[in-house]
Formats: structure tokens, C-alpha cells, sequence
């Protein structure tokens, strides 16, 4: 505590420093946050093409944050660091003249600036902007925190992301190629004739998932309302309006634990195409994944947590309960719930009993057979209480046509033969309902609009979710979920 005080004094004493230089600039008559600047380039622009800049009285503009600073009599130097990289600038009072040159003696690391000169090359080789002018854009008040320069701890970076982003420039590219890997997503889709469409963020009724949802309260309808956990439900209704392709990339939002794999808040991609089965999903979802991999990181060989894969392998597909029997030796399929709770007990598979067969085959799942799928695997074929969306298995009644696809032991995607039957979709819902008596916060609610809506006509549907921040996580071997995500959930400080 002693050392948080003393750091908290000493940050008030460097704010302190920094207001009285801004007083001291604005009685030069400098105006410390002016309204703009007519950059027209930037350091990586200087630095490709030095060449034909190089010996030129080309004026060139740029922007940035201080970085260094090393004042001297008459002469000077800092770094200024933009969107792009760091440039050095060689600021010399016969060029800026007494007023500017003073101005920038009163500048701090982390003020932006911008400045106008043209390139050369100091006598140490260093590729720079000797400054004709200069100009004060924002004068900064607070200090970046100490050894700000590569900034390391966590809590931090995560809670203060934008020091992150100013102290690691990788940090910044790294959430521009995820940019990029969701234009890349859409892109594909596009090209695919499918149509980005919205639907709603709250919902009268949460459904589409398996998780517990937040609620809020409308107070001009007086209503309960919920943050959706998946857009499923509605993008189907889309697919019974007519529209035959459809997909959304939105914000879900669940209220469960937070861990290196989870954030309440997260992105997801849901797609939905007509007159298609898993078997066609299946063979979508692959190529999009290579096409998005070589587009964005020019490679289909990755490695997440010491595991390496390659996209361009074969993917193996594999049914969940013959998983289970290969990696748990438990046959799942012959073992009635209390025998499979015994199985579980034998083999130290802690399971909590309340929540029906449906969980405690997705926790023996999840510890014994998860783990061991590293190269892409599509596990299919699901016990129909598993899968109350997805359509019954052609050749196997009590099995759904559905498959996850999981890479490096990590979930990616989940996919279905959309459910279409009306009556058969009222009884998935009522077993469910069944298993939210037994205890289980994430059971499915029974939604009778949604049910209207399918009683009108719902054609043949093969549709997918995949969690965008989960798969980006894995694609940069980023081993938490809060290193891809700007913004993470954190618990008050």
C-alpha cells in the first residue's frame, strides 16, 4: 500500500509539472489543443521512400505522440511515433525559429505534435525529418507510467488499453489484423451470395444457446428484456421470409464465468443458408477458414499452446460418443444416467448431477476427449438431448445431424441441420424445460413466436456460429481471450 501511495504522489507531482508548462504555453500565446493539421504522410511513407525524398526540398507534414526527447543548447532531437512507426525529428533553433523552439523545449514525452520539414539522413545513418515547424496538437498531462516503453503488466495493459496500444506497436497491429480476419469472414460470405443482415440486441425471450442471459428492464413498456446469447432464433426467421442466405457478425453477451477461453461480451459470426446440411456447412466452414488464413496470415500452419496444426491438413471427423469411448472408454451410447454418473465417478470426472445427461456428457467431453483434438476435427453427430436446435440423424433417431469443429483443443464452431419440424422443435423445448426443473441455469426456453414463425414454412437449413475473438485467439497463439479483445471484462479495481 505504501508503495501504491508513494507512486500515486509521484504521478501528482509530474501532473503537476506538466499544468504548470501548459500555463506557461498558453501565455506564449500557443493554444495547447488546436483544432487540426494538415498532415500528408506518415514515418513508414518517410522511411520506404527515402530514396527519392532523400537531397529534396520536399516539405512533408507529420503527426505524432513524443516518444524520446534529448534537448540541447541549440539543437535538439526527439521520436514521434504515429499510426505507422517512429521517425526521428532534428529540431534546430535557426530553423524553427526562438518562439517554436522554445515552445518545444516545454514539450514532455507523450505530447502529440506535428511537424513540417523535409527527410535527410543524420551523420549516425538515422533516417529523420529535420523540423521547419513545429506545433503543439495535444499537450499531455499525465505521464506514461514507468518503463511505459514495451508496457508489461497485465492489469494494466488490459485496463488501460490505450497506454497498451501506445508502449506496444505490436499490440496495435495485432487488433488490425483482427480487422482484417472479420473483413476477410465477410468478404467470403459475400462472394458466396450470402446477405449481411441485423437483428435485435435485446429480445423479449433469449434463445438460440445453451447459457444464462442478462436482463435489463424496458421502463417505457414496463417489460423484462434480455441481451441476446446468440442472433439464431431470428436469423431462421429470416430464412422463413425467404431470404435463402443470410449472416450476421454481432455482439452476444452471457452471463457466466470469465476465463482465459470466455468474456461475457464477445463476437460471434452466424450464418444460415437454405436447402443445405451439416454435410454442406461442413465443407463451407473449411473453405472459408483456409481462404481466411491465407488472406490474412498467408499460411495455414499455426500453433496455439504448443499444439501445431495446419489448415490445409485433412480434417478428421469423428462422432461424439465414438469419441468418448476412444478417449474416456466410457460407451455412452449403452449406459443409462445413473450408470453414466457412475462411470464418471469412476474415472474422477467431477459432474454435477442436477444438470441432466445433456451436461454430463458435455463435462466428460469436454475433460477426456477435448484435449486430444489438435489438427482440425469436426465432432458430429450429437444425442439429441444434447442439441435441442438441430435436426434428427437421417440414419439414427436419437442422434442430431450437428458437428463442432475444434482445433489445437479448442472449440471454433458449432453447426446444425436446422431443426424445421414445428412439433418436433415444441418437444425439444418441453425436454428442455424438463432439464431447467432438474437445475440447469442454460436450458433452452420455449419460444412460441419463434414456433409460429416455423409453422409458416421453414425450408431445409444448414447454419453456424463461430466465436470470432476465440478464433483469432487461436489463429495468433494469443493463449487468453483478453489479448485479442480491446476491451475485456475485468473486475473492479
Amino acid at each position: 500500500m505504501a508503495d501504491e501511495t508513494r507512486t500515486e504522489m509521484n504521478e501528482d507531482m509530474y501532473v503537476q509539472a506538466r499544468r504548470t508548462k501548459l500555463e506557461k504555453i498558453r501565455e506564449m500565446g500557443v493554444n495547447p489543443f488546436p483544432y487540426r493539421f494538415e498532415k500528408d504522410t506518415e514515418a513508414r511513407y518517410v522511411f520506404a521512400n527515402f530514396d527519392q525524398l532523400d537531397n529534396t526540398d520536399r516539405e512533408l507534414s507529420l503527426a505524432g505522440r513524443v516518444m524520446t526527447m534529448r534537448v540541447m543548447g541549440k539543437a535538439s532531437f526527439c521520436h514521434i511515433q504515429d499510426e505507422s512507426a517512429q521517425i526521428q525529428l532534428y529540431v534546430r533553433k535557426d530553423d524553427v525559429g526562438e518562439d517554436q523552439y522554445k515552445l518545444f523545449k516545454l514539450l514532455d514525452i507523450g505530447d502529440i505534435i506535428g511537424v513540417t520539414g523535409p527527410a535527410f539522413r543524420t551523420k549516425k545513418g538515422e533516417i529523420s525529418i529535420k523540423a521547419h515547424k513545429i506545433m503543439l496538437l495535444s499537450k499531455a498531462l499525465r505521464p506514461l507510467p514507468e518503463k511505459w516503453h514495451g508496457l508489461k503488466d497485465v492489469e494494466t495493459r488490459f485496463r488501460q488499453r490505450y497506454l497498451d496500444l501506445i508502449a506496444n506497436p505490436e499490440v496495435r497491429e495485432l487488433f488490425v489484423k483482427r480487422s482484417r480476419l472479420i473483413n476477410a469472414m465477410r468478404s467470403f460470405l459475400d462472394g458466396e451470395g450470402f446477405v449481411e443482415m441485423e437483428t435485435p440486441v435485446l429480445q423479449p425471450l433469449y434463445g438460440g444457446a445453451s447459457a444464462r442471459p442478462f436482463v435489463t428492464h424496458h421502463n417505457a413498456l414496463d417489460v423484462d428484456l434480455f441481451l441476446r446469447i446468440a442472433d439464431e432464433l431470428y436469423l431462421k426467421r429470416l430464412i422463413i421470409g425467404g431470404y435463402e442466405r443470410v449472416y450476421e457478425v454481432c455482439k452476444d453477451f452471457r452471463n457466466e464465468g470469465i476465463d482465459r477461453y470466455h468474456n461475457p461480451e464477445f463476437t460471434m459470426i452466424e450464418f444460415y443458408m437454405a436447402f443445405a446440411d451439416y454435410h454442406d456447412i461442413m465443407e463451407l466452414v473449411k473453405r472459408m477458414l483456409l481462404d481466411i488464413a491465407t488472406r490474412v496470415f498467408a499460411t495455414t500452419e499455426f500453433e496455439f499452446a504448443g499444439n501445431k496444426f495446419d489448415l490445409n491438413a485433412e480434417w478428421e471427423i469423428l462422432p461424439i460418443l465414438e469419441s468418448i469411448k476412444q478417449y474416456a472408454g466410457i460407451d455412452a451410447a449403452n449406459l443409462d444416467d445413473q450408470a453414466l454418473a457412475a462411470e464418471c465417478e469412476r474415472l474422477g470426472i467431477e459432474i454435477e448431477k442436477t444438470r441432466g445427461r445433456p451436461k454430463i456428457l458435455d463435462d466428460i467431453f469436454t475433460e477426456k476427449v477435448q484435449p486430444n483434438l489438435i489438427q482440425p476435427t469436426f465432432i458430429t453427430d450429437h444425442p439429441l438431448e444434447m442439441s435441442p436446435l438441430a435436426k434428427v440423424h437421417r440414419e439414427n433417431p436419437k442422434l442430431t445431424e450437428r458437428f463442432e469443429l475444434y482445433i489445437a483443443g479448442s472449440e471454433v464452431c458449432n453447426a446444425f441441420s436446422e431443426l424445421n419440424d414445428p412439433d418436433d422443435q415444441r418437444e425439444r423445448f418441453r425436454m428442455q424445460q424438463k432439464f431447467s426443473k432438474l437445475g440447469d441455469e442454460e436450458a433452452q426456453q420455449l419460444d412460441e413466436d419463434f414456433l409460429k414463425a416455423m409453422e409458416y414454412g421453414m425450408p431445409p437449413t444448414g447454419g453456424l456460429g463461430i466465436g470470432v475473438d476465440r478464433l483469432f485467439m487461436i489463429l495468433t497463439g494469443k493463449t487468453n481471450i483478453r489479448e485479442v479483445i480491446l476491451f475485456p471484462q475485468l473486475k473492479p479495481e
